[in-house]
């Protein structure tokens, strides 16, 4: 069914909701690069029209992405909760955007907002962010609080934790440790101490993860560790009892995309059961790590729709969060700018790319955090990190990556410092997670606030893991 408006004496018409939806998105080189961003400003004007006054339902009427061919369809409308649904299923996209930040100003809004989260499906998030200013994506996050825990509690109000990344080209104990070390120093660790693996080796997994898990009991630190290998690989491990805290994947918005990942939802389903079984949580027992990012099903040439019409990369995006629910994750992050400009083009589209993420993962009911991050071949810079790391954590972000001065050297990008860390906290009063708070309370590495103090390194019993291994 055609879709018309009329803005300024020129007719816009749109042949499909599909169409819609891509053209009311912000620009966005990977849209460009798919053939269905808006042509002009007033073009999208004109979409953004259409889509705030279609109904809510319309969404569950006429999927996407085709329900008898992709799991992830299956999914959304398969375990679409009706009764949760039921308060806002008389609205608009643009009621529900009036309704989220009416919610949003409330007393009780985190309790009301996270009550409807099952009855929002994916697309249904993602059209209404695209009508919505950065400052709505952020007063309506802001409202929204999600809690998972493991050994640390991740989610609560003022708090933002972080995942110490300490990469290396070849996977070396001691420069893992070093940057460990350097990382936890400035208190940093507290979501997860993650490593991306040089290789898929479960060989070299297994020693990794060994490695962390030395390090947890030799210092008693309330931390979880994470080895970013392929489910598979974490799933055979667990069977030779190596010790793993939290099963990684990568997941993505479409059938086609997940299984150019190599897993299944029903695989998925299995490693969360199987690290659930494990109970090595202290506080909690959400054992699963997954991250997505805009843009992964177009370089994955798995993002048309019905009608074989591209679906735009935000709206791909928030559908691999319905992956993710019903997984109930410990963490969840969008790597943002990781993919680079093709898919992100400047330091703008990332920082709303960023925000859009972020407001979709709380709408729907996940931790959502970011890793704020861009490629150097990117139009951007260390400022514009600096911008979207101050509105996250405004926007009540669970957590966000940090490495070793910003310069990942084993993936060849950029993110951000431990000291931007100490930044956010600083500037907006954030705190670590309760539980590494104390830890780093007991051997005097922060005061009463949370806040970082420096230490005599000399007299610290992390002073032994500078020489580690």
């Amino acid at each position: 069914m055609p879709f018309c408006q009329q803005i300024s004496g020129t007719n816009y018409t749109f042949n499909s909701l599909i169409e819609v939806m891509a053209k009311a998105s912000p620009l966005r080189s990977g849209d460009e690069l798919a053939g269905c961003a808006a042509h002009s400003d007033a073009e999208r004007a004109a979409a953004c029209w259409i889509l705030a006054d279609l109904p809510l339902t319309t969404f569950l009427e006429d999927p996407l992405v085709p329900y008898e061919t992709d799991d992830v369809t299956r999914l959304i409308i398969d375990s679409h909760d009706q009764i949760a649904f039921a308060p806002i299923s008389h609205l608009t996209v643009g009621g529900l955007r009036n309704w989220l930040l009416a919610t949003a100003a409330t007393n009780d809004c985190s309790t009301v907002l996270s009550a409807v989260a099952p009855g929002i499906t994916p697309e249904m998030a993602a059209a209404v962010s695209k009508i919505m200013r950065n400052q709505d994506l952020i007063a309506v996050a802001r409202a929204i609080t999600v809690t998972t825990a493991f050994r640390t509690t991740i989610g609560l109000p003022g708090r933002i934790a972080t995942r110490l990344q300490p990469n290396h080209p070849t996977d070396d104990p001691r420069g893992i440790a070093a940057a460990t070390l350097d990382g936890l120093l400035l208190g940093c660790g507290d979501a997860v101490i993650g490593i991306n693996p040089a290789t898929d080796s479960p060989r070299a997994t297994a020693a990794l993860l060994h490695l962390l898990d030395d390090i947890r009991l030799r210092f008693d630190i309330p931390m979880q560790s994470c080895v970013l290998s392929h489910v598979t690989t974490t799933l055979g491990l667990m069977e030779n009892n190596v010790p793993v805290d939290l099963i990684f994947q990568s997941i993505a918005g479409t059938q086609g995309t997940n299984t150019s990942f190599g897993v299944t939802i029903p695989m998925l389903l299995e490693a969360a059961e199987a690290g659930r079984s494990l109970a090595r949580g202290t506080v909690g027992n959400n054992v699963m790590y997954l991250e997505t990012g805009q843009g992964s099903a177009l370089f994955a040439n798995a993002h048309l729709g019905t009608g074989g019409i591209a679906v735009d990369q935000q709206t791909l995006e928030a559908r691999a969060y319905a992956v993710a629910r019903v997984l109930d994750p410990l963490l969840v992050n969008t790597v943002v700018g990781f993919i680079g400009p093709e898919y992100l083009y400047n330091g703008k589209q990332i920082i709303r790319a960023g925000l859009e993420d972020h407001f979709c993962g709380k709408l729907l009911g996940l931790p959502m955090g970011v890793d704020v991050c861009y490629t150097n071949h990117a139009e951007a810079d260390q400022d514009d990190m600096d911008v979207l790391l101050t509105l996250l954590g405004t926007a009540g972000a669970a957590f966000v990556i940090a490495v070793p001065g910003a310069d990942d050297v084993m993936l060849g990008y950029q993110s951000l410092s431990f000291h931007d860390i100490l930044y956010v906290r600083d500037i907006i009063g954030l705190r670590p997670a309760p539980e590494f708070e104390l830890w780093l309370r007991t051997l005097g590495m922060a005061d009463v606030n949370g806040r970082i103090t420096p230490i005599d390194l000399a007299a610290s019993p992390l002073l032994g893991l500078a020489g580690s291994r």
